[in-house]
């Protein structure tokens, strides 16, 4: 299912909205885009741990309040608790809700702010001339995004100004539409940005690709190629 988030008209879509925002501003935006920030083992072995525990809570109770006896052995009962704990690190593997609940909302933002970190370098967003580069980070397991502004953009904008821009990405994701989130959010960078005065030049070029990149844009391409 993940691999079909954005089809390769999306891509094209993404690619359109970025060059057309990018006409009104020498800023340079960057859309990336990955299923995960992590694969949050710490959040499966926990859901294996509560749920086995929760098992023996309960064998304990019947065997302590029950008047009758489960008339289970040593080895029934750690082979039931042993089972409860799989099947709770397989729901808690297999279920992103569920997994968002059980790591926390703390580790869920280090993790993306982490992930969104590598992205920033890796994608060199920091490389154009007047440091005018901004990445949008969406992380749909997680449900969260990130915006992260070079210098030259942070001298301009407030943080608090990113509010719509983060907005249009999670309600994207929220509705199951991350292209559509995300072109409303370059629309709305190419809008803030020259309304701050941070303008094109006649001497102006594309310093960075209008592509979107991550996970999901490269399995996109590949269908592409295929069809």
């Amino acid at each position: 299912m993940e691999n079909q988030l954005f089809s390769a008209e999306d891509l094209d879509r993404i690619s359109a909205a970025v060059r057309q925002a990018e006409r009104k501003t020498s800023g340079e935006i960057v859309p990336y885009f990955v299923e995960r920030s992590d694969d949050y083992e710490a959040a499966v072995w926990r859901g294996g741990a509560i749920l086995g525990s929760v098992t023996a809570f309960v064998l304990a109770a019947v065997h302590l309040f029950s008047e009758q006896w489960h008339g289970f052995g040593l080895v029934e009962i750690v082979l039931l608790v042993a089972g409860g704990s799989g099947v709770g690190m397989a729901l808690v593997h297999w279920i992103p809700a569920l997994k968002r609940m059980v790591a926390g909302n703390a580790l869920l933002e280090q993790r993306v702010a982490q992930r969104a970190a590598q992205a920033f370098i890796a994608e060199e967003v920091f490389q154009t001339q007047d440091r005018t580069g901004i990445l949008l980070f969406l992380s749909h397991l997680e449900h969260k995004v990130l915006v992260v502004g070079d210098s030259g953009i942070n001298a301009k904008v407030e943080q608090s100004e990113w509010e719509n821009v983060v907005a249009a990405m999670v309600r994207g994701i929220n509705n199951g539409h991350p292209a559509d989130g995300l072109i409303e959010a370059i629309d709305l960078c190419g809008s803030l940005l020259e309304r701050h005065g941070v303008k094109r030049r006649k001497s102006d070029v594309n310093e960075l690709s209008n592509r979107l990149r991550g996970t999901s844009a490269k399995k996109a391409g590949r269908r592409r190629r295929r069809s």
